[in-house]
């Protein structure tokens, strides 16, 4: 895929949905030339032209943006979704119905494990969970840290291999939180937020007093 492509794909997954004038300001091309490639994205299938409802007291036409379609998540990696949730159901039937969160609560363990020395390398929360987000993303997450004074900072997630799974297995989320807050040695919220475009989001809200919940921090998987 052509690379402002894919840098349009990668503005709107973070954004979901900006108009033209907007993207082209972002990644410093030029109008025409985003809108060129919108309107291929869109012939394709990758995107949608959604338009914004204005608020009462506003006048003119509604606001007309692009966002991602379904299709568009065929371009960010799964974690092997279809053979993983058949492999499990398979292991269930085998060893019985808590085989599936065992697994599961293993390959947290081994995230963990794995990821522990770079994220606690980390001299501040800032910096750890900075550290988390890039191991996150190299393992098939799309998601940023951010500040905000009304809400504090977060970690704010665009996509995750896992959420097919989690569908199935929504135990997991828990298993996951517990191992951000583990690493990280605070206390970790999950929350899914409205995007104020007619979806919802899914962030993490960090402590940066470093406070941790009994039992996290340092121990196994609860």
């Amino acid at each position: 895929m052509r690379a402002s492509w894919a840098a349009i794909l990668e503005a709107l997954k973070i954004s979901d949905g900006m108009p033209v004038s907007d993207l082209a300001r972002e990644l410093k091309m030029s109008y025409m030339g985003v809108k060129q490639h919108c309107l291929k994205l869109t012939e394709m299938g990758f995107l949608e032209e959604w338009r914004v409802p204005r608020e009462k007291k506003e006048v003119g036409r509604p606001e007309k943006l692009y966002r991602l379609r379904a299709k568009s998540e065929e371009l960010f990696p799964e974690a092997g979704v279809e053979l993983t949730l058949a492999m499990m159901e398979g292991v269930k039937q085998i060893y019985g119905e808590s085989a599936p969160e065992k697994l599961l609560f293993h390959h947290f363990q081994q995230l963990r494990e794995q990821w522990l020395t770079k994220v606690r390398a980390g001299k501040s929360m800032v910096e750890k969970a900075t550290r988390l987000v890039n191991a996150r993303d190299q393992a098939g997450w799309f998601s940023r840290c951010h500040y905000d004074p009304s809400t504090g900072f977060r970690i704010e997630e665009f996509h995750s291999p896992m959420d097919k799974i989690y569908l199935k297995y929504p135990t997991a989320v828990r298993m996951e939180v517990q191992m951000m807050e583990q690493l990280l040695g605070t206390k970790v919220l999950r929350k899914e937020v409205s995007t104020g475009k007619g979806r919802k989001r899914v962030v993490y809200e960090i402590s940066t007093l470093g406070v941790r919940e009994e039992g996290a921090g340092e121990g196994q998987l609860l």
